[in-house]
């Protein structure tokens, strides 16, 4: 990952060229820096284990049945998170990468190509930060700090979450990128997320490692997330258990 960050990221980084940055639809960019991206990592990960599938963003975004082998043992990429705020010239943004099988995440690394910071997960044996155990912790605010994404929801659940969630919390802006928001929930920065869209490459390494940092992150209903049900919408994070189940019980009102 730091590696790929060197070559294929960093040269890029405020030094876009015209037509070096396409939109994708929906104001979803894709730059050049996420296509040789994902080309280096693929080619590296596929040399560490060549029997698991590749999913990486770009190739399921040409081809969406590469969408169906995540329910196989798989590398799950994203090549550059945060490509919203890396095509604009700020931070944060980083790599983000797992392994899955059964549809449940197993590993999970988490890179920020700016500082260098490197989270890694492995299932049942917790979590880290370059190299030293993490527990999650909350922020200790009252009312609780939440970073709230309503960019992909319906109107109508917006409105809803602006009314029945949004009061029982001092707001903050979300970083547009799952590689700073989910190291958030467990640094004392942030007690809450709600996540609308959760695909598979933004949130399989982030929920696996906050986790077993001990915090947690489920769907809505407190079942596990699964990297095979990344078109369900739905996921909350949050700095400790306790927590997670205040805003559950909050977002049950939305529904």
């Amino acid at each position: 990952m730091q590696r790929v960050t060197e070559l294929a990221i960093m040269p890029r980084y405020r030094n876009l060229a015209a037509g070096e940055v396409e939109d994708k639809g929906g104001n979803d960019p894709v730059t050049i820096a996420d296509k040789e991206s994902e080309a280096l990592l693929r080619e590296g990960l596929l040399q560490i284990d060549s029997t698991l599938a590749f999913v990486g963003e770009e190739v399921a975004h040409a081809d969406p049945a590469v969408l169906d082998q995540l329910d196989l043992p798989c590398w799950i990429v994203d090549p550059v998170d945060g490509t919203r705020n890396f095509a604009t010239g700020k931070p944060p943004f980083g790599i983000i990468i797992a392994q899955a099988m059964d549809g449940e995440a197993q590993s999970g690394w988490i890179y920020d190509c700016l500082s260098g910071r490197f989270c890694a997960a492995h299932k049942e044996k917790g979590a880290t930060i370059d190299g030293g155990r993490i527990v999650a912790r909350p922020t200790g605010k009252a009312p609780p700090i939440g970073a709230i994404s309503l960019i992909f929801m319906e109107e109508e659940r917006r409105e809803a979450t602006r009314r029945h969630i949004s009061p029982n919390y001092e707001l903050v802006d979300i970083p547009f990128c799952a590689a700073e928001q989910y190291p958030r929930l467990a640094l004392g920065v942030n007690d809450v997320s709600i996540f609308e869209r959760t695909l598979a490459w933004d949130h399989a390494a982030g929920v696996l490692w906050l986790n077993e940092a001990g915090g947690k992150a489920a769907r809505p209903d407190g079942s596990a997330y699964r990297v095979d049900q990344w078109d369900r919408p739905g996921l909350l994070g949050a700095a400790s258990p306790a927590l997670w189940d205040e805003l559950a019980e909050l977002y049950a009102k939305i529904n």
